[in-house]
């Protein structure tokens, strides 16, 4: 089995310090994996590494079997569908959904690029199976911050990627506004088609860790502390030695819910 990524003995130092070391980490397809750590643990860096927006100083790197350093990581990016609040400030105000789904294709930001009809209709079906069909000529500026979130997952779909990775998507969502979105999440992965995309979600929060995420990569300073399945590594023991901090994890109807206890 082709893994979907491979990472291993991934290495970034910047200057004499290492961002990021020994680093061993494998997404298998059918997986849907969790990342979490502590601000500076590097979750970061490693997602920069992973989309080719920043070079690995020593180790391998490997996209659906194709090696870093060994064909045009600009081309294979294109496979790997990002969803970030980063892109919010590069969207104009006045670009409407439909634009912002179909700009995905062409990995831009203001989308510029001549747009077929094909696009548009394409584009259509995936606000139509983001619940947002309704939308698709509102401007950005009149969207709220979860139909945004739902419009940038929609854009990342267009290139039918293999890898949809998920930066702090819930940032600045209430409450309700996260658990419907994390609703839709579980969407992309109920159909078990070889097409849907591994889903990988970065988060400081195990409030967000749906049930159809099945494994987590736990970071701290730099390295990877735990990597496996959720159950083995979603621990108050690994937890607290992740945040460094006394804490203690609790499970509910498939959720979890942290407490911090200190001494």
């Amino acid at each position: 089995m082709t893994p979907i990524l491979e990472v291993s003995q991934l290495r970034v130092a910047r200057g004499r310090t290492d961002i990021l070391r020994n680093v061993n980490w494998r997404v298998n397809p059918g997986e849907h994996w969790v990342i979490l750590g502590a601000n500076g643990s590097g979750k970061t860096t490693l997602l920069k590494a992973l989309t080719g927006y920043l070079s690995p100083t020593s180790g391998g790197l490997a996209l659906l079997g194709q090696r870093y350093g060994e064909c045009d990581w600009r081309e294979l990016r294109l496979q790997i569908g990002v969803v970030t609040s980063a892109f919010a400030a590069s969207i104009p105000p006045s670009e409407t959904a439909i634009d912002t789904v179909v700009s995905g294709k062409y990995a831009q930001l203001d989308l510029w690029h001549r747009v077929s009809s094909r696009d548009r209709l394409a584009a259509r079906k995936l606000l139509e199976a983001s619940d947002l069909a309704e939308l698709a000529d509102r401007e950005w500026a009149y969207l709220s911050q979860g139909e945004r979130q739902r419009v940038l997952i929609a854009r990342s779909l267009m290139v039918r990627p293999k890898l949809l990775i998920l930066d702090e998507p819930c940032a600045g969502l209430d409450p309700i506004a996260r658990e419907k979105f994390l609703r839709f999440l579980g969407t992309l992965s109920r159909g078990g088609s070889p097409a849907d995309p591994a889903l990988v979600l970065v988060t400081h929060h195990v409030e967000e860790i749906a049930p159809l995420f099945t494994h987590a990569l736990l970071l701290r300073d730099g390295a990877v502390l735990a990597a496996g399945p959720r159950a083995k590594v979603l621990t108050s023991a690994q937890l607290t030695a992740a945040f460094g901090a006394d804490l203690r994890l609790r499970r509910t109807g498939g959720r979890y819910g942290l407490t911090f206890a200190p001494a």
